[in-house]
């Protein structure tokens, strides 16, 4: 059977490598080259990556409908897409003889759109899961093929619940494709009523807001780690926080406020009469340092 697969992002990399190792893969889509880092080094995604190491056929093109005549010229039997990064046009969608398909990582219909795993951190939610479902011109509206839930714990970040989520999206996509091929799936619609939106994440959302309680706070920096690294604001600086967790302390101080100092990490007031510690972080312009080198040499100045 011929797939075209179009992905992007780590997440993406295990759905391709076991697509290709049981089905035919005629072209691997993948978005262009894109400046990394603070030198601005122009870097493949780890999906283009994976394709020329495996001799797969891999283009990036600008804008996806830039390839609809070379699908149709491949003729493939079905298409599997899997945080690709861009809305495919019906022209390509309705190119296979078995449609089109998407690995989403959500319990759709909650969280249509391109963060639902960072969404559901932030909202502090116990379980996430895995859709298949069919592509439609709608973001992300199709019929559910099949779903898988996955528990979220409390330590895990958008880092660690991506990689959860590839393998099982890996896992029930190539449980899936055979019983769609055989015809043995049934689609089931989604229920308008309970479709939610998890938008793209903007530097605004990067900044932990600390009048809002530490549970809050800690779920929005379990969402932003590893990257793109949330802030927060004291004494009017911007720092980066690599490591906190929540306080076991409960301040009664103005939110904001550096509360208590430990042997390798400081308090921090929150919203509630709550607070975290922070145990890692980076002052502007500096070095990712511990709480313990913070306290020895840039405590003074943030009291």
């Amino acid at each position: 059977m011929k797939v075209v697969f179009m992905g992007t992002p780590p997440f993406s990399v295990p759905i391709l490598e076991a697509l290709s190792q049981k089905y035919q893969v005629v072209l691997v889509v993948t978005q262009p080259d894109k400046p990394v880092g603070r030198k601005r080094v122009l870097t493949p995604p780890p999906v283009k990556v994976f394709a020329q190491e495996n001799n797969l056929p891999v283009v990036q093109p600008e804008k996806v409908k830039e390839i609809t005549q070379l699908v149709k010229d491949l003729a493939p039997d079905l298409i599997v897409t899997a945080a690709y990064g861009q809305f495919i046009p019906e022209a390509i969608l309705k190119v296979p003889r078995h449609r089109a398909i998407n690995v989403h990582a959500s319990l759709l219909p909650k969280y249509r759109g391109g963060s639902p795993i960072q969404h559901a951190l932030i909202n502090g939610d116990k379980v996430t899961g895995i859709t298949i479902m069919y592509m439609e011109k709608a973001m992300d509206s199709g019929d559910i093929l099949a779903q898988r839930e996955l528990f979220v714990d409390d330590a895990d970040t958008s880092g660690t619940l991506f990689a959860k989520l590839s393998i099982l999206g890996r896992d029930l996509l190539m449980e899936t494709i055979p019983l769609l091929i055989e015809g043995k799936i049934k689609p089931v619609p989604q229920n308008p009523s309970e479709v939610s939106f998890a938008y793209n994440l903007t530097p605004s959302d990067e900044e932990l807001d600390l009048t809002k309680g530490a549970r809050d706070v800690y779920n929005r920096y379990r969402a932003l780690m590893p990257e793109p690294v949330p802030f927060l604001v004291l004494k009017e600086q911007k720092i980066k926080i690599h490591k906190m967790r929540i306080s076991s302390l409960t301040p009664k101080n103005q939110y904001g406020e550096i509360t208590h100092v430990g042997k390798d990490y400081f308090t921090i007031s929150c919203g509630n009469n709550s607070a975290i510690d922070i145990l890692e972080l980076q002052l502007p312009g500096g070095k990712v340092i511990t709480a313990r080198d913070f306290i020895n040499g840039k405590l003074k100045n943030f009291r």
